[in-house]
């Protein structure tokens, strides 16, 4: 890569909706090929990647707790979702040639490596992919706020959120057409204005900790690498 990059290590949450591409529920492999293919053009920019899954797409804990399953139960099924999610991900990822590694926060040997901090800052420096999987491998915690633990465990220099939208509006653009994109925002704007960046958990340790957020339009050919690059895609929280 010509240019240096500005985040040389970074993570990129990708929520278990954008698997399902258009779909309701499942997994859209045509949807992962196109991300995968976009990881792959990063990858060879020499940026050191962590990927955090969510399992929306599958199961959703906290949608389940209200539809009447013991919230802790329901929490742990949706941690399993991620993991079929990691799973699939990688699959992709290494026919496509990439070294990658799954990680979960619930030990399953069998599948994947237990997660150590250690060990993954050392994939990460080998050059492998690393693929977070499990959530923070414990009940009522989201998988905004895994992302966010495993971004400053690993030092990544930014958290990048991949979206369906182009970053952060002032209303929601698919229900507000006139709704105006921001562009940049602070983490104190974001607050007292109640823009939904991630949840409060996620958000609070990003805002303690300095930790930058970009939120970005996943289906932008590109995108990801322009981020990396310090390119202004999306919007920028910091």
């Amino acid at each position: 890569m010509g240019a240096p990059l500005a985040y040389p290590r970074a993570l990129l949450k990708i929520s278990g909706e954008a698997f399902a591409g258009g779909r309701d529920s499942g997994i859209d492999f045509g949807v992962l090929d196109r991300l995968t293919e976009e990881l792959k053009s990063v990858a060879a920019g020499g940026v050191q990647l962590g990927l955090v899954v969510g399992g929306g797409n599958i199961l959703r804990g906290a949608t389940a707790s209200e539809q009447g399953m013991d919230r802790v139960s329901a929490d742990y099924m949706g941690m399993l979702a991620t993991v079929i999610n990691a799973l699939a991900l990688q699959d992709i990822l290494e026919k496509k040639g990439l070294d990658t590694r799954v990680m979960t926060a619930i030990r399953m040997e069998e599948l994947a490596e237990p997660y150590i901090r250690r060990r993954a800052v050392r994939h990460l420096e080998k050059g492998r992919i690393v693929i977070f999987a499990g959530g923070t491998g414990n009940p009522y915690f989201s998988t905004d706020t895994a992302a966010v633990l495993r971004a400053l465990e690993i030092e990544a220099k930014v958290l990048m959120k991949a979206t369906n939208v182009d970053g952060i509006y002032t209303a929601d653009p698919k229900k507000h057409p006139k709704a105006r994109f921001i562009p940049e925002l602070s983490f104190q704007d974001a607050l007292v204005k109640g823009y939904a960046v991630m949840d409060a958990n996620a958000f609070g340790l990003c805002k303690e900790n300095r930790l930058p957020i970009v939120v970005f339009n996943i289906n932008q050919p590109g995108a990801t690498a322009k981020v990396l690059a310090g390119e202004r895609v999306g919007t920028i929280v910091r």
